[in-house]
């Protein structure tokens, strides 16, 4: 049984990293607070509020774009029962047929409060924002000198967000669900009109159109199970996203419109292999692919494959 418990989780991320499925993505909270994936819980030791992690991310969009993230994230714990969370994210996007562009990503700020706790169970509150580093209208260089850039090649969302979360862990699962509210629209300018001149039209309309973009509001689930070990721990879960209210944007003729195909479900797979150096330090290995997708994505979060490794120490 033991030997079953160990291969079950390896097996699931070959599968999934093997898989046709599309890559995991989302606006930010999926990872802030009481919604992160893989998070501790062990009543026999002292747990440590304190910890700043290092992460790599690598993701592969629909179309030619390859976005890298390096991201610091720190939390800090307040009292007993509350901890504060910051993260800082250096985006570039590579390989694009566009440009190349890299710079600051949004700031995300976090408090969580323990709301219960128990030898079975904890049950954890957040709430928090994320803040634009720039107006998501980063512009092309060289040939296609001043175009506006489609939001897969934005280092930022560039809206205000209102985001919060509840979650229900215990040893062996995480439950949790969170909503996310942009509270303005940014300033992209991308339309395939701006781009008239561009060789391979076909190539271009696989990007959709964001100029002056107000995304929709996300309420996300997260279902994940824990195989926690002295050392090795692994996780495998479903991540559905609903994007309840359409995305709007402005058309080549001023008007505000509502793309079709901007709401509705995304679903993703994600599994996690985490190994103990010690009591304070730790890695961890994150893939992630989307079985269901919506049809338009303004945003430019899609991805077809999401890796993350990181590096954890708490103090």
């Amino acid at each position: 049984m033991c030997t079953t418990r160990f291969l079950l989780p390896v097996f699931l991320l070959l599968v999934i990293i093997e898989g046709n499925a599309q890559g995991c993505s989302d606006a930010g909270f999926c990872t802030m607070g009481a919604m992160k994936p893989d998070q501790p819980f062990n009543k026999k030791l002292k747990v440590r509020l304190r910890s700043m992690e290092i992460s790599f991310y690598r993701g592969t969009t629909t179309a030619t774009p390859i976005v890298y993230v390096a991201n610091a994230d720190m939390s800090f714990s307040l009292n007993s029962k509350n901890s504060f969370q910051i993260k800082l994210p250096y985006q570039t996007v590579q390989s694009g047929t566009f440009d190349q562009t890299g710079g600051l990503g949004d700031i995300s700020l976090c408090l969580t409060r323990s709301l219960f706790t128990s030898e079975r169970f904890d049950i954890n509150l957040s709430i928090g924002t994320k803040i634009p580093s720039n107006d998501s209208n980063l512009k092309a260089k060289g040939r296609f000198e001043g175009k506006p850039l489609p939001m897969y090649y934005q280092t930022s969302l560039g809206t205000y967000d209102a985001i919060s979360g509840i979650s229900v862990l215990t040893k062996n699962w995480l439950f949790a669900t969170g909503i996310q509210i942009p509270l303005n629209q940014n300033n992209n300018q991308f339309l395939w009109e701006e781009w008239n001149d561009y060789p391979d039209q076909s190539y271009l309309e696989k990007y959709s159109q964001a100029r002056e973009l107000r995304r929709g509001i996300d309420v996300m689930l997260r279902a994940e199970r824990n195989f926690r070990f002295s050392q090795f721990n692994f996780s495998a879960g479903l991540l559905p996203i609903y994007r309840i209210t359409n995305d709007e944007i402005t058309d080549a003729n001023g008007t505000r419109v509502k793309p079709e195909g901007a709401r509705g479900l995304a679903l993703s797979g994600i599994v996690t292999a985490g190994y103990n150096l010690n009591v304070r330090n730790s890695i961890r290995l994150l893939v992630g692919h989307k079985i269901v997708q919506r049809d338009r994505n303004p945003d430019g979060l899609t991805r077809v494959m999401v890796t993350t490794f990181s590096y954890n120490y708490r103090f």
